[in-house]
């Protein structure tokens, strides 16, 4: 083995080297006869030759092995693109892009923190919206024009593991892992759950983009319901962001694909869109408040109401969280609502604060003003407080509606029962990072149409700037991240048998 020390250090030299070097850059080293002999490893069938063998059970086979081959080389950050506004007088909602199946086929799906499961449009869906006013042309999924696809079946584990929530359910007239979902508006879908590939481009180290995709659950809707059915605002699905065992976000992160964290800036001004990313989100600016423990959404605790600085009168056990109360982030809901005991006192002390300098009316039922001046001038900030010191700063805008000239509504709603929900209207023009391995969510006043640095791994020094895709670190973990898998192998392999100390 001796005769082996001084190629190998030459070769670790020129690995060492090579980490220097853009990743496009491919060493080939020819070490001549002081390299080992080539091994020859014999291949075995995994089954006898002529037997015959479920497809079904050699594509369960391929897809374990390929998400343990994943969760090897894994740890990178998706990047997902975002259009939509939170201005309900425009579009009112936040969409993103999804690839699913073989070949993959593109779908235009809500961005949902406040549920849990992806899903999409079935092809056997006949009620279902054929246009959309959004100005996208809808989709549908076929799971038959797939070569990845399989549905879930009644006897699955992870239908089994969801029989216990009411919106899983086993029909005895099929084997197929049904679901059923009602949302807040009164909207609704119905579907089964099916299995397939999702694709996406994972961000793994400096300017190094991987194609990749994973096997996930998500649904099949064959029914829809309430403003789903309408065809002004119709989109292909549902991209639910939540915590559930369904969810995308455990999905990848429980196999070590993406981190167990997510965040999104939405645009509020022009055109809206944003920024999405499975990771973390960086920005020194950002306050943490912790989430409610074992609440089905995302809980947090909100102890007062300031406007223009001064306390609103109001009891904090409003905002306590229980089976029928609390207050939950949620992307998916346009306006914000507060309990009527939060509400009424609000609203009163934003009109009180511009009476003398806006025109208060009614208007449809909701309190408005007319403006003259600046709305920096008119209208005082809004701060929301949370427990563990964390202050969420409302401009004007993140509180207010334009309804069309000088007239300015409140956009606040009184929320019909005791749950408060803080929609894209405070959520708009902040980064927002749900931190699921810390049980925490964050936020910062930021301009989302600026790119934004993201944590490749928790706990590590390594980011990656989301517009322009690149990365700046002295880690020396991140920098083998950027060598092709097989020559970090090899350069482990042969420093060890040089006895070399590097690895």
């Amino acid at each position: 083995m001796r005769a082996l020390v001084a190629p190998a250090k030459f070769l670790i030299f020129l690995a060492l080297a090579a980490l220097t070097l853009p990743v496009s850059v491919v060493v080939v080293v020819h070490c001549g006869a002081a390299l080992p002999r080539t091994t020859v490893l014999p291949l075995q069938r995994a089954y006898p030759p002529g037997q015959r063998v479920d497809p079904d059970l050699l594509r369960a086979r391929d897809r374990a092995r390929r998400a343990r081959i994943l969760q090897s080389v894994a740890g990178g950050v998706v990047d997902f693109s975002v259009e939509g506004s939170s201005d309900p007088l425009l579009i009112g909602l936040y969409f993103t892009k999804v690839k699913l199946g073989s070949p993959p086929k593109v779908f235009n799906v809500q961005i949902d923190t406040g549920s849990d499961v992806l899903w999409v449009t079935c092809s056997s869906c006949s009620d279902c919206p054929k246009t959309s006013g959004l100005g996208i042309e809808l989709s549908f999924y076929d799971s038959s024009s797939s070569s990845t696809s399989y549905l879930v079946s009644c006897s699955s584990p992870l239908c089994t593991s969801q029989i216990q929530a009411m919106s899983t359910e086993c029909p005895p007239q099929s084997n197929q892992c049904s679901y059923s979902f009602q949302y807040g508006d009164g909207s609704g879908t119905t579907g089964h759950y099916v299995s397939d590939e999702l694709y996406f481009d994972m961000v793994m180290g400096q300017s190094l983009i991987a194609n990749s995709s994973a096997p996930v659950v998500f649904g099949c809707s064959t029914y829809q319901s309430g403003d789903l059915t309408k065809s002004d605002k119709a989109i292909d699905g549902i991209f639910g962001f939540g915590g559930g065992e369904l969810s995308v976000v455990s999905q990848l992160s429980s196999r070590g694909i993406t981190p167990k964290a997510f965040s999104h800036c939405l645009r509020g001004d022009g055109n809206g869109g944003g920024i999405m990313v499975l990771g973390e989100i960086l920005e020194p600016s950002i306050v943490y408040s912790p989430l409610v423990p074992s609440q089905p959404h995302y809980n947090l605790n909100l102890q007062s109401i300031a406007v223009n600085g001064q306390p609103l009168a109001i009891d904090p056990a409003v905002f306590a969280t229980t089976n029928n109360r609390g207050t939950i982030i949620d992307s998916g809901t346009t306006l914000t609502y507060l309990v009527e005991d939060a509400f009424d006192p609000f609203v009163n002390a934003i009109t009180t604060t511009v009476s003398q300098t806006a025109t208060p009316i009614i208007s449809k039922g909701r309190q408005c003003f007319l403006v003259s001046s600046s709305l920096s001038e008119t209208f005082p900030p809004v701060s929301l407080n949370f427990l563990g010191g964390a202050t969420m700063l409302l401009k004007p805008e993140e509180y207010l509606i334009h309804e069309g000239a000088a007239l300015w509504c409140i956009g606040f709603e009184k929320a019909q029962e005791g749950v408060s929900i803080l929609g894209d209207l405070v959520l708009k023009d902040k980064i927002f990072v749900y931190d699921l391995a810390r049980q925490r969510i964050g936020w910062a006043p930021y301009d989302c149409s600026l790119s934004v640095n993201v944590s490749v791994t928790s706990g590590k020094d390594e980011f990656i700037n989301a517009g322009q895709l690149s990365l700046s670190s002295s880690s020396r973990d991140m920098l083998l991240e950027l060598l092709p898998i097989g020559l970090i192998i090899l350069i482990m392999h042969v420093a060890r048998a040089a006895g070399f100390p590097f690895l």
